[in-house]
């Protein structure tokens, strides 16, 4: 094993793969996977791949015993060219396509997510093979992304939905939920938790389906300027609540943020600069439309930080396309750079990389993973841009 996110392995892979990069460190997936799976015991979880859709990831991820969560027709081709047993896989975008249903099925994708009645009736067709979540929406202000806002239906309309789903004929396998991507605390999902048992056993009761499964969603948060709480005690009241829950019902989670973000690192480059009102101006060969996407996306903001010892002075980073709009940080303290010296964004794994464009023409980062066997001594794997 080596340690790509040092400086000495950060400027080696730059020498053999130029600028910028991304840096995945499977190692790092691994851990972020077993402090997940230790803060929630007999959860399984489901690496969502839309923060970060790389094969490597999804392999390490599957190497731990881990399942898969997909949400696009591409998702799906994705990890089928990777072998991927599809009973490991399930399909969480609540509004689909027929194309989706039906590339999905093929793959031998078979558990779906639906949130309304308009939805249920694309599967009609599809009853003998497919199998329905219904999903629940839970508002969530303190989330820093508040997924409810767009998907799911109000608790009070979810028993409704259900038996329109078994009206139609349709498998209703359980429930799901998600409250948020880097949800501030846990009490949305406690709170989420305790109303879908309640949901689940009058669902039941009414012979509406199995309703056996519980989809607990994601948002679980990581550090990125800020500190976030340590999982462990983020997630002990998601235990308690999940520990009430009868037997019978198999719990699952949607992680994509906390398994990818830590795990990966942007290293760019400067390409020239320029003094300003008293300022240096850095110019980076990657910027907002690149991997630091994720800052107007996402509402991140990265440590950053440089490769270069020395006195530091106020200064201002930008991205390398024409548009003004194109700066990553405006007031950084950084020594006196010069073109070619490295800048290292941490925790840029998710939302970065994946909703990178190649705006003004310049290509996205390469793709570089390391670790990905844990019997080996760093062997590198990379993708096109």
């Amino acid at each position: 094993m080596i340690d790509p996110f040092v400086p000495r392995e950060i400027r080696r892979l730059v020498r053999e793969f130029g600028s910028p990069l991304l840096i995945i460190d499977c190692e790092r997936i691994r851990q972020q996977y077993r402090s997940l799976q230790r803060a929630l015991p007999g959860v399984d979880l489901h690496y969502a791949l839309k923060p970060l859709p790389h094969p490597a990831v999804v392999q390490t991820v599957l190497a731990e015993g881990g399942f898969l969560d997909l949400a696009t027709t591409g998702e799906v081709e994705l990890v089928a060219k990777l072998g991927a047993d599809p009973n490991l896989c399930i399909h969480t975008h609540p509004i689909k396509r027929d194309i989706d249903i039906r590339s999905a099925l093929a793959r031998g994708v078979k558990v779906f997510v639906a949130d309304n009645p308009d939805e249920l009736r694309k599967f009609v067709p599809y009853a003998d093979e497919a199998e329905v979540l219904l999903r629940v929406s839970f508002r969530s202000p303190g989330a820093v992304c508040d997924l409810s806002r767009k998907f799911g239906c109000d608790p009070e309309n979810l028993l409704a939905l259900a038996r329109k789903a078994h009206d139609l004929g349709l498998i209703v396998r359980g429930l799901s939920f998600h409250v948020g991507s880097q949800a501030a605390d846990p009490s949305k999902h406690v709170e989420a938790i305790d109303a879908c048992a309640k949901l689940l056993a009058v669902a039941r009761r009414e012979k509406l389906g199995p309703c056996d499964t519980l989809d607990i969603g994601g948002g679980f948060p990581i550090d990125y300027s800020q500190r976030a709480p340590i999982i462990h005690e983020f997630c002990a009241p998601i235990r308690t609540a999940l520990a009430k829950l009868p037997k019978r019902v198999r719990v699952i989670a949607e992680p994509g943020r906390y398994i990818a973000g830590p795990a990966a690192i942007g290293v760019a480059s400067v390409m020239g600069r320029a003094e300003r009102e008293g300022l240096w101006w850095y110019y980076l060969d990657d910027g907002l439309y690149g991997s630091y996407s994720g800052q107007l996306f996402d509402h991140a903001r990265y440590p950053i930080e440089t490769l270069k010892r020395g006195k530091r002075y106020p200064s201002v980073l930008a991205g390398p396309t024409c548009d003004s709009i194109d700066v990553i940080s405006e007031n950084i303290l950084l020594p006196e750079l010069e073109p070619g010296d490295l800048i290292v964004g941490r925790a840029m794994g998710a939302y970065t990389w994946a909703s990178a464009s190649e705006f003004n023409f310049f290509p996205k980062a390469t793709v570089v993973s390391v670790n990905s066997n844990r019997n080996d001594r760093g062997s590198v794997l990379t993708i096109e841009r």
